[in-house]
């Protein structure tokens, strides 16, 4: 499957998903019709579908105009209650896009927005702001239980699984998780990597599940490394509730 990211405002990523035998595609979360308006016409595509994981404005702000111009099909959460939706999705839904090419499966992962949902299929997950790559959304509408056990769902795809998520916050992600631990050998070497790619101009993503679970703090709860700096920052001796470390190491990086 042929996935391409286009750039947007000052660090989303808008991702196109190819046809393999047609010049279609279909975009996931355009917060920004324009990017997506040029590439289409530059490369003589054509918009078939669009795939919204939450209502926030960077991720669908772009829909209407692309509705208007293309008369594409726009598959939202249904909690978001979307007006440009065509379809209503919920967990367990399964949507194909591309004349049936590909399909995804629909996985509920409220904690960022409580309507947030995440596309999978094809060994790959299209996460929106709720997973990123060595980091989380914040938890603007959820609870902690609620974000840490959407994020558990996640981390139990196949590791091989790519993470498409939205933004680009890889190296500040990965600052932060050194900061939680410190003697993390992957993380030193992911900091190493995103740098060069980052320095190329490229894209740090997709990540995989695989790494997320080496070096990924919030996926990494259960750890003890991770509980202990989630214990020294609540100035208690220990604890070892991967939630409390969880809601815990949230905080820590909401003041990073």
């Amino acid at each position: 499957m042929k996935v391409i990211p286009l750039c947007a405002f000052s660090d989303n990523y808008i991702w196109v998903i190819h046809s393999s035998n047609s010049n279609a595609v279909t975009v996931v979360d355009p917060g920004d019709a324009n990017p997506v308006i040029d590439y289409i016409e530059c490369h003589d595509l054509s918009l078939e579908t669009i795939l919204i994981t939450h209502h926030h404005n960077d991720h669908i702000g772009g829909v209407q105009t692309l509705k208007n111009r293309y008369q594409c099909q726009v598959f939202a959460p249904k909690r978001d209650n979307q007006p440009f939706a065509d379809r209503d999705l919920v967990e367990g839904d399964e949507v194909s896009v591309l004349n049936k090419e590909y399909q995804f499966s629909v996985i509920e992962v409220p904690g960022h927005t409580m309507g947030h949902i995440a596309f999978y299929g094809h060994d790959a997950l299209f996460c929106g702001d709720t997973l990123f790559k060595a980091g989380c959304g914040r938890m603007f509408e959820g609870t902690p239980p609620v974000f840490l056990e959407s994020l558990q769902k996640l981390a139990k795809l196949p590791e091989n699984t790519k993470v498409y998520c939205a933004h680009e916050y890889t190296l500040a992600n990965l600052r932060f998780a050194q900061s939680v631990e410190p003697n993390n050998d992957a993380i030193d070497k992911e900091i190493q990597h995103s740098q060069q790619l980052r320095s190329e101009n490229k894209p740090t993503l997709p990540s995989t599940i695989g790494d997320e679970l080496a070096f990924n703090p919030f996926l990494r709860c259960n750890e003890d490394s991770v509980q202990k700096t989630a214990s020294k920052a609540s100035a208690e001796k220990t604890f070892s509730d991967p939630v409390r470390t969880f809601a815990t190491i949230r905080q820590l990086k909401d003041n990073f």
